[in-house]
């Protein structure tokens, strides 16, 4: 199955929102938006492709009623999405939905495409679990990408599970909780081995810390 999702807010207006597949939005307040699922996804072989753009001087903030589970299916383990985000002069995006949950057997490709204005502001937090209670196995790797006004600001990939570079079956991380935050001053942060927040060249900040499980939570510094 193919999702396309398209997210467009505007000042003084809501969001506009248009769906096919199995992922759809809800309005949930003036500038807050839901991501809720209308189908089973995904599957392996399936294809999400959503967009989110803040128009200059809007705001958008976008959570999930619920954890996104990715499942293998007869056919293929793999599945991919696809996201993109687009923030105009002085608009402001905040996205922090609930995890991704990868099953057994199951291998999910992620690639985030941001663009900002200089002074746009965002919050993108992303959070993945490799497999659910009493599961093993399944692999995932998000790429993320972020410029800031045609200036690159990122360039990132992550890889847990089956086929990462750094796994290893006694004792390898099988959760991540990342959050890319723009513009962000704050000073590097290290919390023990886990954990570590690093300022961007040019500007903003990512924090990262990688678990056997994901944790509740915590601030990062």
């Amino acid at each position: 199955m193919r999702t396309e999702l398209s997210i467009v807010a505007a000042p003084g207006l809501l969001p506009r929102i248009d769906a096919v597949g199995g992922l759809a939005g809800r309005h949930t307040g003036a500038d807050t938006v839901h991501l809720i699922g209308t189908a089973a996804t995904p599957l392996g072989g399936d294809e999400l492709d959503i967009r989110i753009v803040v128009r200059p001087g809007a705001r958008l903030v976008v959570r999930s009623v619920a954890a996104t589970i990715a499942l293998p299916s007869a056919v293929t383990p793999r599945s991919s999405a696809r996201w993109y985000f687009e923030v105009g002069t002085g608009g402001e995006l905040d996205f922090d939905p609930e995890p991704t949950i990868v099953a057994g057997g199951a291998d999910h490709h992620m690639v985030t495409t941001v663009v900002l204005a200089v002074d746009a502001r965002l919050r993108l937090r992303e959070r993945v679990q490799l497999g659910r209670s009493g599961e093993d196995g399944g692999g995932w790797r998000g790429d993320l990408v972020a410029d800031v006004a045609e200036v690159p600001l990122l360039r990132h990939r992550l890889e847990l599970g089956a086929g990462a570079a750094a796994d290893d079956r006694l004792d390898a991380p099988r959760a991540i909780d990342s959050e890319l935050v723009y513009p962000d001053d704050r000073p590097a942060w290290v919390g023990g081995l886990d954990a570590v927040r690093l300022p961007l060249a040019a500007g903003g900040s990512l924090a990262t810390r990688t678990s056997a499980r994901l944790l509740t939570p915590v601030a990062v510094g």
